[in-house]
């Protein structure tokens, strides 16, 4: 498997990861990878009312590039922002009630466990 194959392998498995936490803390999935010619937000999920874009960031352990949670940097931070906005002119909606989250998975090696999950409500 080529490399980019096993990191969106990786990616894949941490969404599904993601959404069944999400889904088991009552909230409701609204969109998955979301895309637009601005970029693309992993889920998008309704949170008791409160629209939520979660972006999800998955590692392997004792990766070379840091950890899932800093590797959303301002720059990713700002075109999650800019994808929102297209997304709620999309529906109509404005920005009154929204919220962005980060989630933060690392897995083990053989990809067989999660090893530590993290998420951070209002991340940016």
């Amino acid at each position: 498997m080529s490399e980019k194959d096993q990191r969106i392998q990786t990616g894949k498995f941490g969404e599904d990861a993601a959404c069944d936490y999400l889904i088991e803390a009552d909230y409701k999935i609204v969109e998955r990878n979301w895309r637009c010619r601005s970029g693309e937000i992993d889920i998008i999920a309704d949170d008791a009312g409160r629209l939520v874009f979660i972006e999800v960031r998955t590692r392997k352990t004792g990766g070379r590039f840091g950890t899932a949670a800093e590797s959303v940097d301002r720059r990713k931070q700002q075109q999650v922002r800019d994808t929102a906005q297209v997304y709620l002119r999309s529906i109509g909606c404005s920005a009154e009630s929204i919220r962005f989250d980060v989630i933060a998975i690392t897995m083990s090696r053989q990809m067989d466990s999660i090893l530590e999950y993290k998420h951070y409500e209002g991340a940016f």
